[in-house]
């Protein structure tokens, strides 16, 4: 069977499109990969940040927060318990912790 002469070339750009398209795929799983593991940096900073804040306050609640390379963004103590909220690379997370029983 012999192709006809506008059906040459066909398998390149058919390829080069596979190509692309795998490539655009890498990246944005890449991407998505990168997002959830600054998700997760984040939640541990202040998980870290809250439990340090209820025996050491704000001062113990930064240390932790900047230790785990994060921002203290937000400080809130209400009686027993402490709230914070960190930001990782564009991550922001909340965590709360009590001193209490």
């Amino acid at each position: 069977m012999e192709l006809e002469r506008g059906d040459r070339g066909q398998a390149v750009v058919l390829l080069l499109t596979v190509v692309v398209m795998a490539a655009l795929s890498v990246v944005a799983v890449g991407s998505f990969a990168q997002r959830i593991s600054a998700r997760g940096h984040a939640q541990t900073a202040a998980d870290a940040a809250a439990l340090a804040a209820t025996t050491g306050g704000r001062p113990a609640a930064q240390r932790l927060a900047s230790a785990n390379s994060a921002t203290l963004v937000s400080f809130v103590v209400s009686g027993d318990d402490v709230a914070v909220v960190v930001e990782f690379d564009g991550m922001r997370a909340r965590a709360q912790a009590t001193n209490g029983p």
